[in-house]
């Protein structure tokens, strides 16, 4: 058995900074704001309050999501990492706190000393936070940590280092979801492009089931979630100067069978105008009108496998939580 190369000496964590592929906050406020359905991204969610409410959701009784595909990752942790093979570098997209993603470090870092991980966030103090945290419970691990949006993952991928072993792309949770069906082929096309064949992705895809649990889920009975929504307009007043009345918006979810998907919105209580003053630019309202915050598309076999097909990869293994409300997915590229 030949043993693989040791990583070349370095520090233990860099952090690497690239520019938006996406647009900028200002300027996403502003073309949403002022289109005829109003409607603003959903990466723009996350600042430092807003990840720390998302970290709260995932722990909400109605929060499927994340305890679904814990239990997938925990029951088929071992199986997964064959899959990967042997010291493959892990880039992760979206990673968050990587609470998930430490099951697989933990049979990873069992098996072999040194392990390469990317991970890719838009909050930079997000990154810091969980790499200190990391680094300090993986003995072997290397953190190159990139502050990037992952709407063209190539570009954050070009801040990486060639590598004599297998990429594996993580992209856990169901922020594959948060796509407009495109979007998401485009996004694994470029992804691809970036990648090299017999590299793959770890899929995490919220599958379909019923409207009462999916619309439960984004719609607790603690108000988290509404606070998470909400809190984009506080964004907008923190850092553009917005004079959002957050009391004068009501968060709203709801399923759309017609297309397989969750939306979220944030609706006007009466007819208003906001002034946001970065923006020299005044929103009217009428009652009612709602701001378009976000969908999340639930996905099933035959949804995933299209995916694939149509970005450059192939379906190689799924597993599923005991309900298979929640699947991970490996896809390899071509």
């Amino acid at each position: 058995m030949t043993a693989a190369p040791s990583l070349p000496t370095a520090p233990r964590f860099v952090l690497h900074r690239t520019q938006s592929a996406a647009g900028n906050f200002p300027d996403d406020v502003r073309r949403g704001l002022t289109a005829q359905r109003k409607s603003l991204p959903p990466r723009w969610f996350y600042d430092e309050l807003g990840s720390a409410l998302f970290d709260t959701i995932c722990f909400l009784p109605e929060y499927y999501v994340t305890r679904a595909e814990t239990e997938v990752l925990t029951a088929n942790a071992a199986e997964i990492v064959d899959a990967f093979g042997s010291h493959s570098r892990l880039v992760e997209l979206g990673s968050g706190t990587a609470r998930k993603t430490r099951i697989l470090f933990d049979v990873i870092t069992a098996r072999q000393r040194e392990l390469e991980y990317a991970p890719v966030d838009v909050d930079e103090s997000m990154l810091e936070k969980a790499a200190r945290d990391l680094l300090n419970d993986y003995e072997g691990l290397r953190i190159a940590a990139i502050c990037s949006d992952f709407s063209r993952p190539s570009i954050p991928l070009a801040q990486l280092p060639l590598t004599r072993g297998r990429t594996i792309v993580l992209f856990l949770g169901s922020t594959i979801g948060n796509l407009e069906p495109d979007q998401a082929v485009a996004m694994f096309r470029d992804l691809r492009a970036a990648l090299r064949p017999g590299d793959a992705v770890l899929l995490g895809a919220d599958l379909r089931k019923d409207r009462p649990t999916l619309e439960a889920a984004y719609d607790d009975a603690l108000g988290v979630t509404a606070a998470f929504n909400l809190n984009v307009l506080q964004r907008i007043n923190r850092e553009l100067g917005g004079h959002f009345a957050l009391d004068q918006f009501a968060h709203r979810a709801f399923y759309d069978e017609t297309h397989g998907r969750i939306e979220m919105h944030l609706d006007s209580r009466r007819a208003q105008t906001v002034r946001i003053d970065a923006l020299d630019l005044d929103i009217a309202f009428e009652e009612g009108e709602s701001i378009h915050t976000e969908s999340s598309y639930k996905h099933d076999d035959e949804t995933i496998a299209a995916l694939a097909s149509a970005s450059g990869f192939t379906v190689s293994r799924s597993w599923t939580d005991s309900r298979r409300w929640f699947a991970d997915f490996l896809l390899t590229a071509s």
